[in-house]
C-alpha cells in the first residue's frame, strides 16, 4: 500500500518551468515504480513520464522529451517532475501513479494514484 500526493502545480507563462513532487507514504516505496499521466478538459489521460523503482530507467512521452525529467529520492519517499520550456498544450492536472513490478505507460497498470495538481501554462 501506498499514498500519493502531488504538489507544485500552477499557473506558468510558455517557456517557463514548473517541478512537480509526488510524495508517497509507505515504507515499501522504493519497490514501487512512478508514472507521471496528465489529463486535459475533454482528452484521455495521457501518459507523460516513468521511472524505475531504482530510478535507474526512465521513460517519456515523445510530446515532453528533452523537456521533463523524472527523478525520484527514495530516501525522501517523493518523486520529482522537472518540466522545463512549457508549452500551452501542456496544461492539464497532472497525476502520480504507483505500481509494483516495472513501470508501464499504460495508466490502468498503475495500483494507486495521487490526486492530481494543476498545471496551466499560459501563451
Amino acid at each position: 500500500q501506498v499514498q500519493l500526493v502531488e504538489s507544485g502545480g500552477g499557473l506558468v507563462q510558455a517557456g517557463g518551468s514548473l517541478r512537480l513532487s509526488c510524495a508517497a507514504s509507505g515504507r515499501t516505496f522504493s519497490y514501487y515504480a512512478v508514472g507521471w499521466f496528465r489529463q486535459a478538459p475533454g482528452k484521455e489521460r495521457e501518459f507523460v513520464a516513468a521511472i524505475s523503482s531504482s530510478g535507474g530507467s526512465t521513460t517519456y512521452a515523445d510530446s515532453v522529451k528533452g523537456r521533463f525529467t523524472i527523478s525520484r529520492d527514495n530516501a525522501k519517499n517523493t518523486v520529482y517532475l522537472q518540466m522545463n520550456s512549457l508549452k500551452p498544450e501542456d496544461t492539464a492536472v497532472y497525476y502520480c501513479a504507483a505500481k509494483g513490478a516495472g513501470y508501464s505507460r499504460v495508466y490502468r497498470a498503475y495500483d494507486y494514484w495521487g490526486q492530481g495538481t494543476q498545471v496551466t501554462v499560459s501563451s
